[in-house]
């Protein structure tokens, strides 16, 4: 009987799934050199390695805004913060302040007492 014999065509076989796609790091010489240390270390590559590293680790995803309550107050410290620039200015030019802008100034002290004591309260 003629069966056909099957020959090998030899070479490596062909993994079930191709890594093909390509990833460009950029490191120091020194962060190099770790990442390398610690693959040999674990005898894998550095792709197996970084690979392994990747799947394995864990990110916190923690939400990178701030609540409401604290840019409310980055936003009065700011206005505050300017008001007092200008009278600063204004009394490092060596002028008088008039009654509206003292009065201003004690509204001003006010408020940075209230705003530093719900600072504290939320703070608790």
């Amino acid at each position: 009987m003629n069966t056909p014999i099957e020959k090998s065509k030899g070479g490596r076989p062909k993994k079930p799934v191709k890594r093909s796609y390509r990833l460009r790091v950029a490191c120091t010489a020194l962060e190099l050199t770790i990442i390398e240390t610690k693959a040999k270390q674990v005898q894998l590559t550095v792709s197996e390695f970084l690979r392994e590293a990747a799947f394995n680790s864990h990110i916190d995803t923690r939400q990178k805004t701030l609540p409401k309550e604290v840019l409310d107050f980055t936003g009065q410290l700011n206005h505050l913060a300017a008001n007092v620039n200008s009278l600063a200015y204004k009394n490092n030019a060596a002028q008088i302040f008039s009654a509206f802008e003292r009065t201003e100034l004690k509204q001003l002290a006010v408020q940075v007492k209230e705003l530093a004591q719900a600072i504290k309260n939320s703070l608790k």
